[in-house]
């Protein structure tokens, strides 16, 4: 498969809460040297702001003029990356299964995902890019070069949810935690504007049980059999 695209292959990493997509996408983007943009945390982005605000979440127009004045970065640290809110490292509170909940029903707002679709075709149009989400291969780059689905069982997602906010030292329980990962499946695969799907082209992965190393191997020999001949 040939690129027309300066810098590289566009790749887009899709599938539900947990399924690993931010792990998987930055050491992938580390192994390959591509630039990670990470969707998902752009909207939670958006959706700390709007808690913080206490706007109203049915005055669309308000909620997408807020998200409009917020500037999003991507600052690299070591084994990983910061995410910068208008100059605030909002890495650890975006992540919080408040959040998460709330930033499903954000990013159903027509007037928030044109903001970042925007932003993100901006980041990508070049290539040599890896972006994760819920949309990124069927809505944001349906003609991306390589497209993978992440998937596993709801208990594992939520397992290694609770684990991460454990490490980060955010309070939650298991229970809680697995039963927002469910919630927030049937909140994105039922909202009418970008839903949750597979797209038809690709690649889908099932991690439950599967080690992180097994996976990176798919994605990344897939990866490399599709970069064009020079």
């Amino acid at each position: 498969m040939r690129s027309g695209r300066n810098n590289g292959l566009v790749i887009a990493i899709d599938g539900p809460s947990g399924a690993g997509k931010s792990t998987l996408t930055r050491l992938l983007a580390q192994r390959l040297g591509y630039i990670h943009i990470d969707t998902g945390a752009m909207y939670r982005t958006l959706a700390l702001a709007v808690s913080r605000s206490g706007l109203p979440l049915d005055d669309e127009a308000a909620v997408a003029a807020l998200c409009g004045g917020i500037e999003i970065r991507f600052r690299r640290d070591d084994g990983g990356y910061r995410v910068i809110a208008n100059g605030e490292d909002v890495s650890l509170a975006i992540r919080t299964p408040e959040i998460s909940m709330l930033t499903s029903q954000i990013s159903a707002q027509g007037g928030v995902r044109e903001i970042l679709l925007k932003l993100q075709h901006e980041m990508g149009r070049e290539g040599g890019v890896i972006l994760e989400g819920r949309d990124i291969g069927t809505v944001v780059f349906p003609d991306a070069e390589v497209k993978f689905f992440l998937s596993a069982t709801p208990l594992e997602r939520g397992q290694r949810r609770f684990l991460e906010l454990r490490d980060k030292g955010v309070q939650a329980t298991l229970e809680d935690t697995v039963a927002a990962v469910v919630q927030r499946d049937e909140q994105d695969a039922a909202r009418e504007l970008a839903p949750l799907k597979k797209a038809p082209d690709a690649v889908e992965i099932d991690s439950t049980g599967i080690t992180i190393e097994e996976v990176l191997s798919r994605m990344e020999q897939l990866v490399r059999e599709r970069v064009p001949s020079p």
